[in-house]
């Protein structure tokens, strides 16, 4: 399918994106600049994607009724999970019916689940992993943590950006982790999976790229993440030339076993040249968003071109780069972020402003982009312009 026709029309392309927040909104840009329509679809309204999508949808994505109702209504070419709260079983049968699900609705069943993506990681590949159990209730729950030892990481299977996510690092943090848990979870309520911690040097994201001309890696994204939530990434995270062999290895065994067209984020732990299997995600990555400088194409520009059937060819690195996520704490509809004028003062400094409607708790609303002559400097210089913005909660 390498024709896209005048949008609006018989031959046009449509997309449907499941999730509008700040990644999604990326893709539907670099899906309009190639001439198709978009519908953004997520749970509330004025979501990041919805401000330049074609048209907007409102509904709960986790009901299959409403989730199917939508789907064939809108009749979409290309369907696109942009967040794990979907109910995914749901987009299984509708590929079965000759819809198309980028990448393929079996990966994101696999990877809205961290249940089904681990024991395809671990027990099907053989990848290595952290050690982990399986819990649905507290009795197997507390069985779990004593298996797999304290300290240890709690999570919900479906949960992202660290919500229901801790840490037990004593026995009296078991109920209080357990609890963390279910009231995190994307889906409510449920089951959960305790992971043992992995002794590692550094944690990288490899965004890995399946196109019809082949897979293709950018260069290693290094990130530093708080309570499970991303916060600071850079371009390129320095690797001895084994250790990326192996990371490369990886990504490629596991977006092969997934398959589909687009971009994954491939996340893994490095110890030396030992290289541990941790998560993936079958969209672009949150920690990627430093491509929007780093690279010729963004992970956004090359999931787009992927998932429409066109090729991706040898991606040109820019140089060393970083992004600072701004993170806004506090319970208010009208936030206000200034003094941009000195944020951006500095050469080599980007910005992007999600514009997302409201905050509860904390919440993304902005990232910080810069670029240098090294790594180092780059996350420096994103640091200090981080350090100039004013944020007014109203």
């Amino acid at each position: 399918m390498s024709k896209i026709g005048s949008k609006w029309t018989s031959c046009g392309r449509k997309a449907m994106l499941l999730g509008s927040g700040e990644l999604g909104k990326e893709v539907a840009l670099e899906l309009q600049r190639l001439g198709v329509e978009v519908v953004a679809c997520d749970k509330y309204a004025n979501a990041p994607a919805m401000h330049v999508a074609d048209k907007a949808l409102v509904f709960n994505m986790l009901d299959p009724k409403a989730l199917r109702e939508n789907i064939e209504r809108e009749k979409p070419d290309h369907i696109i999970p942009e967040v794990e709260a979907i109910a995914t079983q749901v987009l299984v049968e509708l590929e079965k019916e000759g819809y198309n699900v980028t990448p393929t609705a079996h990966a994101a069943y696999l990877t809205m689940n961290r249940e089904g993506i681990r024991r395809l990681a671990a027990e099907e590949l053989g990848l290595m992993t952290s050690p982990y159990r399986f819990a649905s209730d507290y009795s197997e729950f507390v069985d779990a943590v004593a298996a797999v030892g304290i300290p240890c990481v709690v999570k919900p299977i479906m949960s992202s950006s660290g919500h229901g996510q801790s840490v037990i690092k004593t026995q009296d943090d078991i109920e209080r982790s357990w609890r963390i848990a279910q009231e995190g979870g994307r889906a409510g309520a449920g089951r959960v999976i305790v992971e043992g911690f992995v002794d590692f040097d550094y944690e990288i994201t490899l965004l890995t790229v399946r196109s019809i001309a082949g897979t293709t890696f950018c260069e290693p994204v290094g990130h530093i993440q708080v309570d499970g939530d991303y916060r600071y990434s850079w371009q390129p995270q320095a690797m001895a030339a084994e250790a990326k062999n192996k990371a490369q290895e990886i990504a490629g065994k596991i977006t092969s076993a997934l398959g589909g067209y687009g971009i994954f984020g491939v996340e893994l732990f490095v110890k030396g040249d030992d290289v541990i299997f941790s998560e993936v995600s079958p969209r672009p990555h949150d920690t990627g968003m430093v491509t929007m400088i780093s690279q010729d194409m963004s992970e956004f520009a090359l999931h787009a071109r992927a998932l429409l059937g066109l090729p991706v060819p040898e991606i040109r690195f820019f140089g060393p780069s970083a992004s600072r996520a701004v993170v806004v704490e506090g319970e208010s509809s009208c936030i206000e972020i200034g003094n941009l004028e000195k944020v951006l003062e500095e050469p080599g400094v980007q910005m992007r402003i999600f514009g997302k409607p409201e905050v509860k708790g904390h919440r993304r609303m902005g990232v910080i982009l810069a670029t240098a002559d090294t790594v180092e400097e780059a996350r420096e210089k994103a640091e200090r312009a981080y350090g100039k913005l004013e944020i007014d909660i109203h």
